[in-house]
Parts: C-alpha cells; sequence; structure tokens
C-alpha cells in the first residue's frame, strides 16, 4: 500500500515542482540547470511586539521586505513561524495584516506555523483566558469597550489553527509572496490508511536541484501543545486528540519526504519545524518529552537516508547553529546559548549526518539567514557550512 502512495506521490511532486527545477535561459540563477546553487532567505520570530500595543517591529517588516526582494540571488523565503509575540492578541485581523505584509514578497513565501499564533492563544497574556477553579469554566480576557473576547474564539487553539489554514493556507499546493513555487501539501497526499491527513494543508514538501524540502507543524513554547489550555488542571480531551492527531501527521508525512528522498535520488534533505525541540527553557527534561517522536523520526530517517540533513526552526529566539543529534558537537551561537549542551534533552543519538540551524527573531534590527544550496557540494561542517549548505545572517539597519 505504501508503494503506491509513494508512487503517486512521485508523480505528482515531479509535476509540481517542474517551475522551480526548470532552467530558463533569462534566469541567471538556473542558468546551468539542475546543478546551479540557490540561496533561500530564512526567518521567523518576527514582527514581535512587547505588548498588544506594541507594532514597532511591524511598522518595520515593509522595510526588512524590501532589503530581502533587493537580493538578487533569493529565489525562495521561509517563515519559520510566531507571527507575533506571547503578550500580543491572536486576532483574525492581525492574521490577514500578516498576510498583505507578505503578498509583498517578490519571491514565493512558504511558512509553518508557530505556538504564539494557534497552540498559545489560550494563554491569559495573549488575549485567551483564564481556568476558573470555582465555577469550572475559563474567563475570556474581555475587551473593556466592547465586553467581547479579544482573541479570535476566545483564543481557542484548536478554532485559531483553522484561522491560520484558511488564512496562509486557503489554496493546497499554492505558496505565499509570489506564489510562484508549486508544493505538495498534505492535503493533496493524504496517507491512504488515514485520510484525516487530509486537513493538515500547512504541511509541504517541494524539490529544487537535488534537495527536498518539507515543512511540519511542531509548535514551540508550550511543548508541542503540552501545557493545559487555559490553565486548566488537566488538558482536555479535544487538547489530548489535536496533538497526538497533529503529530502522527507530522510522522507519516516526514515518512513521506524521506521515502520521496531516497526514491528520487536526492542529494539532501531540509526539514522546516517551529519548534527548538532540545530548548528546555530552565524546565526539566519531560518539558521535551512529547517532541521524543518527531527527534526519533529525525534520527532514523537521516540515518536511513545518509546524506546530508539539515533542520531549520526558530521558537528559542537566538541564533544557534549545531548538531543536537550528535554528542559533543562543536556549537556556535549567540549570548552563550552554547554553555547548554542540547544533546542531554533526547540522549542516545549519534547521528552525524545531521544539522540543525537556530534563527535569531524577536529582536531588532531584524534578521535574517541567507541559505545558499550548492548542488554537489560536500563543504566540512564549520561554523557557517555543512555538505552542500552555507549560509551567513543578513540584519537590516
Amino acid at each position: 500500500m505504501f508503494s503506491r502512495i509513494c508512487a503517486a506521490a512521485g508523480l505528482t511532486l515531479a509535476i509540481t515542482v517542474v517551475p522551480a527545477t526548470t532552467a530558463t535561459a533569462d534566469d541567471g540563477r538556473a542558468a546551468h540547470g539542475a546543478r546551479a546553487p540557490f540561496t533561500l532567505a530564512v526567518y521567523g520570530d518576527a514582527p514581535y511586539g512587547t505588548s498588544p500595543t506594541d507594532t514597532s517591529e511591524f511598522e518595520a517588516t515593509p522595510a526588512f521586505i524590501a532589503s530581502v526582494n533587493a537580493d538578487r540571488d533569493v529565489s525562495t523565503v521561509i517563515h519559520v513561524g510566531d507571527i507575533h509575540s506571547g503578550k500580543q492578541y491572536c486576532t483574525e485581523a492581525y492574521d490577514r495584516s500578516i498576510a498583505a505584509l507578505w503578498r509583498t514578497f517578490a519571491d514565493p513565501l512558504v511558512y509553518t506555523p508557530g505556538d504564539n499564533e494557534w497552540s498559545d492563544c489560550h494563554k491569559a497574556a495573549e488575549g485567551g483566558g483564564r481556568y476558573n477553579a470555582a465555577t469550572g469554566q475559563i474567563d475570556p480576557v474581555l475587551d473593556p469597550a466592547t465586553g467581547r473576547p479579544v482573541d479570535y474564539a476566545a483564543g481557542n487553539p484548536a478554532q485559531n489553527l483553522d484561522l491560520v489554514r484558511r488564512t496562509f493556507f486557503a489554496r493546497p499546493g499554492h505558496t505565499l509572496g509570489s506564489d510562484t513555487l508549486r508544493v505538495l501539501s498534505q492535503a493533496q497526499l493524504p496517507h491512504r490508511a488515514h485520510p484525516e491527513d487530509a486537513k493538515y494543508v500547512e504541511n509541504v514538501l517541494w524539490a529544487k536541484n537535488g534537495t527536498l524540502f518539507v515543512t511540519v507543524n511542531l509548535p514551540g513554547g508550550s511543548n508541542n501543545d503540552a501545557d493545559p489550555w487555559y490553565g486548566a488542571p488537566t488538558a482536555s480531551q479535544e487538547q489530548l486528540d489535536e496533538a497526538a492527531r497533529r503529530t502522527a501527521a507530522d510522522l507519516r508525512w516526514l515518512d513521506t519526504a524521506f521515502t520521496l528522498a531516497r526514491a528520487g535520488g536526492l542529494s539532501s534533505v531540509v526539514v522546516t519545524a517551529q519548534a527548538d525541540m532540545w530548548d528546555l527553557d530552565g524546565k526539566p527534561a519531560s518539558h521535551v518529552a512529547n517532541y521524543e517522536p518527531v527527534v526519533a523520526a529525525l534520527a532514523s530517517h537521516t540515518t536511513a537516508f545518509g546524506r546530508p540533513v539539515l533542520l531549520l526552526m526558530g521558537d528559542s529566539h537566538v541564533y544557534r547553529s549545531d548538531n543536537p543529534l550528535t554528542q559533543g558537537s562543536a556549537c556556535t551561537g549567540d549570548e552563550g546559548v552554547c554553555a547548554y549542551d542540547a544533546w542531554n534533552s533526547h540522549p542516545g543519538y549519534q547521528v552525524s549526518n545531521f544539522h540543525r540551524i537556530v534563527v535569531h527573531g524577536s529582536t531588532v534590527p531584524l534578521e535574517w539567514l541567507k541559505l545558499t544550496v550548492t548542488p554537489g557540494a560536500h563543504n566540512p561542517t564549520t561554523a557557517t557550512s555543512f555538505g552542500p549548505f552555507t549560509w551567513t545572517r543578513i540584519t537590516k539597519r
């Protein structure tokens, strides 16, 4: 059965990625065809605000986008999630304002949702509400002017994720920004045995010049949505079902991506997820336990693939470059972030052909990572290179 799924996936993928891989005479970036280097701009945890009324980073975003548009090397933009901070409200108007900003990107933009725009919307700091022990009910944060909840759906995470889907993923297989890159969405290719996977329209993959890119909806901040919604004593059945079903769909999507990469003879894989699965954030190791199935899948798939696998993520905000699947791997990062050995969060792995980058976010000046993929390159693992990948940090001042 799985072979039939993969065959269908391969056919759909081949059709989908033609615009991304075909060389044209007037495109200098593709002049050498499938062997041509290409460059992506990667950023996340932006724009951030320190309060519901702080719009400084939002107002700085048009100039930031213009700076990315001005770099002729860039052909694709990736946003790794968190379109506002944990101190800003989750509203339909705000989500639509971000979508409007992103339409000004000259290149296609691929986005994977972060916790702040859906799974953490229940928190009072984001305008959700508080569990009332006396009544057993939720007291939503109300707008004093209207008496209505300030958050969309009173902060219900599942409904806010549906809002994100309607706003940013209305057309499966299409991207944001210039919408000139076609991707394959899990909505277009649900697992035969799990038709419910069709709801995960935000999980996509595409290939370019020998590299397969795949995104999975994996929120950070709240430990893959493990913090009980609204501060209730225990997680509701709705919350438990959401996390379990989404994680299972993520794992099946990773299975599909790596199966396609192996079957297609691709030379590298890039995985994008929002959560920094190795960031304890001062909490015990149990805090990241809900990520272990994904970490184990990445380790297993990367080992079987035998070629470079790069993980791009945000969530912990501070730039970091290392291999958390190999004990004692070299680490480069800001603000003493490397003093903590992330390997201890999920011990027991030794996977040498893996690397991850946490993109810097949440502060000004806004920053993006200029990531170049050079097909066939075998760069050593350094502070700025790994296999076919090289990168540099760019700030808009």
